[in-house]
């Protein structure tokens, strides 16, 4: 191959234009870049703005797909709304489409029209975390044989390994029940809970699984997340909940395959 024929970097004019050809892709009220030309009798703006029309609609169908409980919940209209000015705040930076969309719940919990249903943020924060757990690495679970192994008196020292999947979503709203009405057909029940819920996140082989987590285990399994100790995350769970249960909740974070391995801490 001769040196010339090789792939060359682009140039600093050819960034620029893509530069400024994306810049408006999102945003209505940029003109399209003056290097842009049309075939005689076809406008270029014209052209530019049903190329950026195709584009919004695009990322408003692929944030529409991620957050299907969020739009069953507010109607198509009122979805599509929000998540047309969170696609003109918010362009894309990355070419895969599911990374799109995580500052949606954000974006949600400051969007003036959704400020009557303070909840939605965190159901679209469980399922921003059940997509992330769907595209997580696979990786074994814990199996429960894996303590009959540990001398007792170590236990309070083991720290844990957290499984790729694994999710934890703290709410202040029964997020946990919305979204596990608004993620099936059929009609919604009326909800009569006002309780706080924390969600449990995790993948069993290919199924994504969302559950309640009881009072307190948030708090504990965060804690061995970040990599705290066994003995430093129950003293953390017992301060949030004095009645937390230790052999339920290990049994639980076990079964559900929270944790990938353990280790005897330092």
């Amino acid at each position: 191959m001769k040196r010339e024929d090789r792939a060359q970097p682009r140039s600093t004019e050819a960034n620029d234009f893509a530069t400024a050809f994306a810049s408006g892709l999102t945003d209505p009220s940029v003109v399209p870049p003056a290097q842009l030309i049309a075939d005689a009798g076809k406008g270029v703006v014209k052209r530019y703005d049903v190329y950026r029309n195709n584009v919004t609609v695009s990322l408003i169908d692929a944030v529409a797909a991620i957050y299907p409980a969020v739009q069953r919940i507010t109607g198509s209209e009122f979805f599509r709304a929000m998540a047309r000015s969170y696609v003109r705040a918010t362009p894309p930076v990355s070419p895969l489409l599911f990374e799109y969309g995580r500052g949606f719940p954000g974006f949600i919990e400051a969007y003036e029209y959704a400020q009557q249903m303070p909840w939605l943020a965190d159901v679209a924060r469980i399922e921003r975390a059940w997509l992330d757990a769907y595209h997580a690495a696979d990786r074994p679970v814990l199996a429960a044989q894996m303590f009959a192994k540990i001398d007792p008196e170590r236990l309070g020292g083991l720290c844990f390994t957290p499984h790729p999947a694994a999710r934890i979503v703290r709410s202040a709203y029964p997020a946990v029940a919305i979204f596990a009405m608004n993620r099936q057909d059929g009609p919604v029940e009326p909800l009569c809970s006002s309780d706080s819920e924390d969600a449990l996140v995790t993948r069993s082989a290919q199924d994504v699984l969302v559950s309640r987590l009881p009072e307190g285990a948030a708090v504990f399994l965060n804690s061995l997340i970040d990599g705290e100790p066994l003995g430093v995350a129950a003293a953390a769970a017992f301060d949030d909940a004095p009645s937390f249960d230790i052999p339920a909740n290990l049994a639980g974070m076990i079964a559900s395959g929270v944790f990938s391995a353990i280790s005897p801490g330092e």
